[in-house]
């Protein structure tokens, strides 16, 4: 393994680089490299806030007694994992006033994201949802959302250009490992001190208190950060010619967010007023359904007036049209140049491959509670029981990565994803803890191998010159999909139930083995096609 890094990934080398296979010496003496250390506490660091924005939060408010319903539309809150490809340019280019001069971009950048998840948390601990303040703790989450989607932003880029890509399946697994422990703490670790301080019984001062421990575990990856060095990479020319324009561009994705948020706030009691009306006069759609509907009618059209909101801005010229096409436009097009006749077919993988897992994922703690397990038991079988497990899964997806190729193994976690949503069928009809200890092991395991092989495909997609904007666009359109469906997983549990919900979760991941090995077939192809040319 070398230790420079590439300038660019041409379709030839990734290509090779998913099929290549390496031996076992050199796939486990990956781990022991100073990147692949690093990037064990950056993926703690990014772990860390996303179940206290999900899973964690949706025990606490369904304790808080917010209905189950409420609860999975909240999901919708981090969005913005969804939609970090929006402000993903911001962060690739906007230099930060002294800390990019002292520390560089990507550290600079990690620093404040850390500092603002922090902030985030602290503010999430200051309201008791119980007490009508539901609205500030949904800032809040939003807030987390944000902060944490654009801490990954930087951590993916800065993982992608600090080593080679023979080194990318090592950093994969070690971040996912360190994104998992995060996880963890956030799980095991929240649900342990509520149950510790709150005796069992709802209390504000116990998630309070989790809230405030978990922001200080953020400095992990504020040190994390400070003692490890800037990638050292040639930085791709830019059209920006000062401060100012950076702003303008910054001015432009502020009013386009705030275009979003207006709309998505003012159409709440037409929603209200809507969904009684439609029950009252169509008596074949009942309430669950009308309120899916136009929930996702109210999601679609605050999208549009973001996108609406910034089209009239740059007709106005607030912006250089250039920029939009520099940092919007180009890192698609050079997608498309690159992967040719591939390109949509790997959209759809991207877009598709974690949909069992996520739909599945923000609703397992509140199915847990629902089985009749305390939030010890949860934690005890749930999350820590599942360390190991999740831990294993990690290393050993980015062994098998090396030493059998990318695609096998991304293959290998397509298979096990579905396969293990149907072992939460087993527990429903069975809710003992020795059956919830066994499905959490396979459940963990699987996903540790599957997002490691994911994590290190993803990053073979991307050509340094646009690493931040292209991983940020994959990512979002890993996760958009997927949280949309999720946002409706507590009303497909009320209507139909838990064993067919995690059927329906298995069916809609069984299409990705398909497209994988559509995917497999033409890299083989262009592979032995390029190879027969030279």
């Amino acid at each position: 393994m070398t230790e420079s890094n590439s300038a660019t990934n041409s379709p030839g080398s990734t290509s090779s680089s998913l099929l290549t296979k390496h031996n076992w010496f050199e796939s486990v003496k990956g781990l022991t490299h100073p990147r692949s250390v690093c990037m064990l506490f950056l993926g703690f660091s990014a772990g860390l806030p996303l179940l206290l924005v999900f899973g964690t939060l949706s025990v606490w408010l369904r304790e808080a007694g917010i209905e189950r319903a409420t609860l999975t539309f909240l999901s919708w809150a981090a969005l913005g994992y969804s939609f970090k490809f929006v402000w993903a340019p911001i962060v690739d280019r906007m230099p930060l006033p002294y800390l990019t001069r002292r520390l560089g971009r990507r550290r600079a950048w990690l620093l404040i994201s850390q500092i603002a998840v922090f902030g985030s948390l602290m503010w999430t601990s200051f309201f008791d949802p119980q007490s009508d303040l539901l609205a500030l703790t949904v800032i809040g989450a939003v807030c987390i959302g944000f902060s944490s989607a654009t801490q990954d932003i930087v951590i993916d880029a800065y993982r992608i250009e600090s080593a080679p890509p023979d080194l990318q399946a090592m950093l994969a697994a070690t971040y996912i490992v360190g994104y998992r422990v995060g996880m963890i703490v956030a799980g095991a670790g929240a649900l342990w001190i509520a149950d510790v301080i709150g005796g069992g019984d709802y209390s504000f001062r116990a998630w309070s208190t989790v809230y405030q421990i978990m922001a200080c575990f953020m400095i992990v990856g504020v040190i994390t950060t400070l003692v490890n060095p800037e990638p050292k990479t040639d930085e791709s020319s830019t059209s920006f010619s000062g401060t100012s324009e950076y702003l303008r561009f910054f001015a432009v994705f502020t009013l386009a967010v705030a275009a979003f948020v207006i709309g998505f706030l003012t159409t709440g009691d037409l929603v209200k007023s809507a969904k009684a009306i439609v029950v009252e006069n169509w008596s074949f759609v009942n309430a669950t359904t009308a309120r899916l509907i136009l929930e996702s009618i109210r999601m679609v059209f605050s999208v549009a007036l973001a996108a609406a909101a910034a089209w009239v801005l740059i007709r106005m010229r607030v912006v250089n049209f250039s920029h939009v096409q520099e940092t919007y436009v180009a890192p698609v097009t050079d997608f498309f140049v690159r992967y040719g006749r591939l390109a949509l077919i790997i959209l759809v993988l991207v877009g598709t491959y974690r949909i069992s897992d996520i739909v599945l994922g923000i609703i397992s703690n509140v199915f847990y509670l629902d089985m009749g397990f305390t939030k010890t038991q949860i934690a005890n079988y749930s999350k820590f029981w599942g360390l190991m497990s999740s831990l294993a899964g990690g290393l050993l997806g980015g062994v098998l990565a090396l030493r059998y190729g990318v695609l096998r193994t991304l293959l290998l976690g397509a298979v096990l994803a579905p396969a293990s949503n149907l072992m939460f069928m087993l527990l429903a009809h069975n809710p003992v803890e020795l059956m919830l200890l066994f499905v959490v092991v396979v459940d963990s395991l699987s996903a540790g191998i599957a997002s490691a092989a994911f994590v290190s495909y993803l990053s073979s997609l991307t050509n340094v010159r646009f690493t931040a904007m292209q991983y940020a666009i994959f990512t979002s359109i890993m996760l958009l999909l997927p949280k949309l469906v999720a946002g409706y997983s507590g009303t497909i549990v009320d209507g139909l139930g838990y064993e067919t919900f995690f059927v329906i979760t298995a069916l809609i991941g069984l299409p990705v083995i398909g497209i994988i090995l559509v995917v497999e077939r033409m890299v083989a192809a262009d592979e032995s096609g390029a190879t027969s040319k030279a």
